[in-house]
Formats: structure tokens, sequence, C-alpha cells
């Protein structure tokens, strides 16, 4: 999930993005799925949810894992780049 200026406008949706570990350098594929709303939030659509920061990167366990990354942590210092 990538926040809504990245989304832009779904034109991501479906395609891989590179994410690098800026802790040790692994990268890995991921596929956009889903936008974190960086400008709406609060509502229902969004769970309730404030808006997002700008500049996330929301991934699931695999990926952090895939990294070599403790899923534990909440956050961590990437990059990414279109794949």
């Amino acid at each position: 999930m990538v926040h809504t200026g990245w989304y832009n406008h779904k034109s991501r949706c479906g395609k891989k993005i590179k994410i690098t570990s800026k802790k040790n350098g692994k990268s890995v594929l991921a596929t956009v799925v889903d936008e974190c709303d960086s400008v709406n939030g609060c509502d229902k659509d969004q769970d309730n949810q404030p808006p997002c920061r700008c500049n996330v990167v929301d991934a699931s366990k695999a990926v952090w894992k895939a990294l070599g990354l403790n899923t534990d942590v909440g956050e961590e210092s990437i990059t990414w780049s279109d794949a």
C-alpha cells in the first residue's frame, strides 16, 4: 500500500515496486494493491483511521521478512522505486 500521491489515481495499482532496506541493502519486489489515503481519513471508507503520512509504504509481513527486517518494529527506513 502506498500513499495517495504515489498511488496516483490507481496508476500503480497491480504494478510491481522495488523496496530496498536502508538497514541492510536487501531488496524485494512487491505488488501495489491499495492506497494509504493521505488526503481523507476518519471516515467509514478509511476504517475511521486518520490520513496516513506522506512517504509511507505499508507491506505484508512477508515483504518485511524477505527484507530481513523485524516485523514487530512498526517502521523501518526503506527506499522504493517502480520495478
